[in-house]
This record gives C-alpha cells, sequence and structure tokens, in this order.
C-alpha cells in the first residue's frame, strides 16, 4: 500500500488550491488503495474547526470528515493554529492537532508527498 502525504498551505476558501488538494486525496482514496495523511499548515488550520457554515461551492470541513471517516489521517499544525489563536477551539470529526515533529516523521515514511 503507498503511503501518501498532503500537505496543504491554502486557505480553504477564496481559491481553488485546498479543495484541489481535498478533491484529489478523495479520488486516490476512492479509487485506489492507499494511506493517505493530511497535515494542514498556515492559513489551511482553519478547515479544520468545527461548526463551518461556508458560503461558497463546496464545505471544506465535510470534506476532511469524510477523509477521515474513509480512514485518512489530519492533523493541524500546532505553531498555525496558536498563531490564529484557534488551538483550543472545536475541532472537526476525525482532525487532530499535530506537529512538526510529525510532519517530519510522516514525510520521511512516505512513497509520496504532495503540496497544496
Amino acid at each position: 500500500m503507498q503511503k501518501l502525504l498532503f500537505i496543504i498551505n491554502s486557505a480553504p476558501y477564496g481559491n481553488e488550491t485546498f479543495f484541489s488538494g481535498l478533491r484529489l486525496a478523495m479520488q486516490i482514496q476512492e479509487q485506489h488503495n492507499a494511506s493517505i495523511r493530511l497535515f494542514l499548515m498556515s492559513d489551511a488550520v482553519v478547515a479544520g474547526l468545527a461548526n463551518q457554515h461556508p458560503t461558497e461551492s463546496y464545505h471544506a470541513q465535510q470534506m476532511l470528515e469524510i477523509l477521515a471517516t474513509q480512514g485518512a489521517t489530519i492533523k493541524l499544525c500546532k505553531t498555525c493554529t496558536t498563531a490564529r489563536g484557534i488551538t483550543h477551539l472545536p475541532l472537526a470529526d476525525g482532525v487532530e492537532i499535530g506537529s512538526l515533529i510529525e510532519l517530519a516523521d510522516w514525510t520521511m515514511e512516505a512513497d509520496k508527498v504532495l503540496t497544496f
């Protein structure tokens, strides 16, 4: 089984970069037997918050929850959540706070690393 790491830095709303990363992760998860890990950094971390009600065409929280339900591991950069004052806010189901140490380990363990 291939191990894929998605590192997403883009804000979940405002452009389609974040959405494109999630779409690819969902397609791979649906189509192939792969181990998928997502590490959200920078402005992408806000996608991991619970209770979102976006007015845009897609819903980042729901997409993350679907990926988690299907077996993906999803972590938010603790430094990034702390900088944005959201570390102690409720997170979406299946989303956890992670560390740069974990990201370093995941990077070394991954067969492929994709960045968005």
